[in-house]
């Protein structure tokens, strides 16, 4: 209760009495106020939050503001606001604290001041105007006040007389606020925070680096449960307290930690087993669409929900930051490094067959890892340091003590910066660490160094584009180009700063002779075989050389975890000079099917000995077979709060039935998310099917997204991103439903 601030305003302001106030009863003749109409509509358009399940529901709306913004109260009084004798005092406190006062930023006595009257970013109530008994008070919240559920009290008096007090029951949320320039997340430019605050429906990006999928992930931040559960994880498992409520920098770092659950009781359970009962008592991470069911789980029980990797992760955090009015947006890395050892360099420690010495080697290369960007301001560090910050949620190292990373600077990693808080040292090392192939050959035996590979980490770093489903390549705001003068001076610039490095080992000897090169094809779709060419090439005019190697293919989690081997070949040949050579293995449908792990990705290796020069080479890629694509289509022109119906397909590309499928959906309208069953198995070169209807609560654009998953197949999805007009304007033109598929 706010009765304790509300004495020591009364006690050191003029809001007092030389009679005993009275608080909770009518006194004759005194201004009360009977109710508070929170004028959502208007206020909902004006700062951007009408979406918000807590301003559209249908009983107990409450109001949704940004901070730094004037926002309009309707005050039913008892009679007409009489500025001569009235006077009128807002009591604002954060809700969900019980010791307050106005040095902490917990509360504020407002006053209700003349029209005209200007308090540069304070706290502040105006007024407006006046009807009957009806007054409108515009009302601004200063611009680094806590982000939080509010609540308000209003203190009516008499001048010289009797004072009354009204509680409104239902508190007011207070988010931060990318449309003002006081605020540290002002974002320039409406179509970034349409994009980046507003935008319920996106694209991630996952696969290879060569082979780049789109998938689609429903956001859904205005939806119910969602803004009370970001405040949530803030307050109770973020441990965010006081003043640091109002810091986008605390907010945003305690958020990266409580997304997982490895120091608290946060939202996700992390899992990256290779088999499918690695998951049994909870959901595959390839079988969400969208944050929405997670958020509602987790909110509902208060425990952690089964399970998740990167993009899930990053898919939570992106709504969370939405939800409090923070920019946001996942971004993708391929070939990103996980550095274990803070070296800058990620080191892959190999035996004579070419099998990664799990024992020995700490570091790993992930295909892709999906993580965050946040946009701030940074007192802390200067304002050259503001703007997009890195941030995940994904637990790989500790930060202070907690599996935590970010924000980091996007400028202090571009420049090699790595002393700049927070984790700069760690993202800088994912996106452009160096990476070094050893060879092991004994205890007694000197590592070999085979190779050092300057460019291949942290390429393709990837975000959804502005308004568009497309993909933008952002590598540029995290390195300069590989190979350039300026990219090897930042690298060396930060390998001056660390200490850990590999010591002992003997140079691979310098040889040019024979050239070997991979050719593979990235249109290869699951169920089709598929071959692996290694071409070899004796440059030499005069020396005959003989090449001896294995050519494999291995499964490969997206962490970089090597499951089983598909398929080695040997080979043992001589390469006359000048002589071109090819070694080709085919791998078929059956030899990879059983194997395959969650993303159907392969690791292709080949690690060859030139015996007559004791030269070793290693080269590896990935490769990643397509699965197919979920088509979605929608009769009629959609219209808002009409329902309409919604049909999906996908075929079956493999050479067997698919079993047990399942479609798995999120769309507007949608409180949660949608499981539809097939009755019937789904036959070769047929289509699974369904049907299901839509009601759209508000116009704009709106997306679908949907996943497939049967004993056989999974990670095929699909989605349709739309436009839904307004009731009077009967539907739309067909040429606006714009339907992009993957």
């Amino acid at each position: 209760m706010a009765s304790c601030f509300r004495a020591w305003f009364r006690k050191n302001s003029a809001f007092s009495s030389s009679k005993g106030d009275v608080i909770d009863g009518t006194r004759q003749g005194v201004l009360s106020v009977q109710n508070i109409d929170f004028c959502t509509d208007i206020n909902g358009e004006h700062h951007h939050t009408s979406r918000y399940n807590l301003m559209t529901r249908d009983e107990k709306k409450c109001l949704v503001v940004r901070r730094g913004q004037p926002f309009t109260l309707d005050l039913l009084l008892n009679r007409a606001y009489d500025p001569d004798k009235d006077a009128i005092s807002f009591i604002i406190y954060v809700s969900d604290i019980e010791k307050r006062g106005p040095s902490d930023g917990t509360s504020a006595a407002v006053p209700l001041l003349e029209r005209g009257s200007e308090t540069v970013g304070l706290w502040s109530a105006v007024y407006d105007s006046q009807v009957d008994s009806h007054l409108m008070v515009s009302v601004t919240a200063a611009a680094d006040c806590m982000v939080a559920a509010w609540k308000v009290d209003i203190d009516t008096k008499l001048i010289g007389g009797s004072s009354l007090s009204y509680t409104h029951p239902l508190p007011i949320y207070v988010l931060f606020n990318p449309w003002c320039l006081n605020d540290s997340v002002y974002m320039p430019g409406e179509s970034h925070r349409d994009e980046y605050v507003l935008e319920q429906g996106g694209l991630m990006f996952r696969g290879v680096y060569n082979i780049i999928k789109p998938t689609p992930w429903n956001y859904a931040q205005f939806e119910k449960d969602v803004l009370d559960c970001a405040l949530y994880l803030v307050r109770e498992v973020g441990k965010v307290t006081g003043s640091g409520r109002s810091s986008a920098i605390r907010t945003a770092r305690a958020l990266s930690a409580a997304v997982n659950v490895q120091d608290d009781n946060g939202v996700l359970f992390g899992n990256w087993g290779k088999e499918l009962s690695d998951y049994d008592g909870g959901t595959h991470p390839l079988k969400w669409v969208g944050s929405l069911a997670i958020l509602q789980r987790f909110y509902e029980k208060k425990k952690p929900v089964k399970y998740a990797q990167c993009w899930v992760y990053a898919g939570i955090l992106t709504t969370i930051c939405r939800a409090l009015g923070i920019p946001c947006r996942p971004v993708t890395g391929y070939d990103a490094a996980h550095d274990s050892q803070g070296s800058l360099t990620i080191d892959i420690i190999m035996d004579e067959e070419g099998n990664t010495m799990d024992e020995f080697t700490r570091d790993s290369v992930w295909n892709y890892h999906v993580w965050n960007e946040v946009w701030m301001e940074r007192p802390d560090l200067g304002p050259q340091y503001g703007g997009w910050q890195a941030l995940d949620a994904t637990p790989q190292e500790t930060s202070e003590d907690k599996f935590r990373c970010g924000p980091a600077s996007l400028k202090a990693i571009l420049d090699g910066e790595l002393q700049r808080p927070y984790d700069a040292t760690y993202v800088f090392a994912q996106v452009n660490a160096d990476k070094i192939l050893w060879k092991y050959s004994g205890e007694i035996q000197p590592l070999k160094l085979m190779a050092r590979d300057t460019t291949s980490i942290g390429q393709n770093i990837s975000t959804k584009a502005i308004g568009k489903m497309e993909r933008e390549d952002i590598t540029d705001t995290y390195k300069y180009p590989e190979r350039t003068r300026e990219e090897r001076m930042t690298m060396e610039k930060a390998l001056r700063k660390s200490e850990n490095i590999f010591a002992r080992y003997y140079l691979n000897d310098a040889f040019n002779d024979v050239t070997f090169e991979f050719d593979l094809r990235d249109d290869i779709k699951i169920g089709q075989d598929f071959s692996v060419v290694l071409h070899m090439k004796n440059r030499s005019t005069i020396n005959e050389h003989q090449v001896k190697g294995t050519l494999r293919v291995d499964t490969v989690t997206y962490a970089g975890v090597t499951g089983d081997g598909v398929k080695r070949y040997e080979f043992d040949m001589k390469l006359k000079p000048e002589q071109k050579e090819k070694v080709q293995m085919l791998v078929t449908f059956d030899d990879y099917f059983k194997k395959l792990i969650d993303q159907a990705s392969f690791n292709i290796a080949c690690l060859v000995t030139i015996v007559d020069r004791k030269f070793d080479y290693f080269a590896q890629d990935d490769f990643r077979v397509r699965n197919p694509d979920i088509k979605i289509t929608i009769d009629g022109k959609p219209v808002s709060r009409q329902e309409f119906t919604v049909h999906i397909k996908v075929e079956n590309p493999l050479p067997i039935p698919l079993k047990n499928g399942k479609f798995y959906i999120q769309g507007p309208g949608l409180d949660e998310q949608l499981r539809i069953a097939l009755d019937e198995n789904v036959a070769p070169g047929t289509f699974a099917t369904a049907n299901f209807k839509l009601t759209p609560p508000w116009a704009g654009r709106h997306q679908i997204s949907a996943k497939f998953t049967s004993k056989e197949i999974r990670d095929i999805d699909g989605f349709l991103s739309f436009i839904v007009s307004m009731p009077e304007t009967n539907g739309v033109s067909s040429e606006t439903v714009e339907t992009r598929q993957i």
